[in-house]
Formats: structure tokens, sequence, C-alpha cells
């Protein structure tokens, strides 16, 4: 795997304004979801998930390219977390009718952290 950036507010921006690669946002995700690739046995190694994603994905699923997985992640987000994006950060969304699914699920992607990262207390 690549070298994740780090988690922090820039990074979040960095992924609604798509200037991280899909895949390198999926590996991020992943990585704070607790999943981890064992370079030597080329397996992703789950010890670290929950019990909830574990058991429907035992390997890391791609959010960008499946809604399923990114649906879960969002009914993942506690309620209190749904608006970090615009209460934290003022991110007002992409444009209805100019955004795509891969930026929809950009977005809950970086919710996602966002919410990770306040639960965490980064």
């Amino acid at each position: 795997m690549t070298e994740l950036p780090p988690l922090n507010t820039d990074t979040i921006w960095a992924i609604l304004n798509e200037q991280i690669e899909d895949d390198l946002v999926n590996q991020l995700v992943w990585y704070y979801l607790g999943y981890r690739y064992d370079e030597s046995t080329q397996t992703w190694n789950n010890s670290q998930v929950s019990e909830d994603w574990k058991q429907d994905y035992p390997e890391p699923p791609d959010f960008i390219a499946h809604r399923p997985p990114t649906m879960k992640l969002t009914r993942s987000i506690p309620q209190a977390n749904k608006q970090l994006l615009k209460e934290k950060l003022g991110f007002k969304g992409y444009k209805i009718g100019e955004f795509t699914p891969t930026q929809a699920r950009r977005a809950t992607m970086a919710n996602w952290l966002l919410s990770y990262m306040q639960l965490n207390n980064y």
C-alpha cells in the first residue's frame, strides 16, 4: 500500500476537491476501519475491523466503485456527526445536477473520516 496522508482537515479538503486519487481515499478509510495489508502474505488482515464490518466485508470494499459499502459507511456515522463537513469545514456541497456518484461517495468518505477524527480527538 501507498503511504497514507495524515488524517487532518487538509486531507479531508483534498478528498473533497479530488486532489487525492480514488485508490488512496479508499485506503485511508480502510486503514481507519482497521483493515491492514500484510505484504509478506499478500492478504488482508481484518483482526482490527469491527465484527459488523468484518461480517459484510472480510476484505476492504471499494467505496468509490460500489454503493452498498458507502451506504453502510453513511449509516455508521453517528447522527450528531452527519453534518460535520458543513459545520466544521464550511463545505457547501456540490451543485445539484453537476456532481457525480464518485463525488457523492467521496463526500461520504470525507464525512466518515471527519467523524472518526471527532470521535478520536484528532
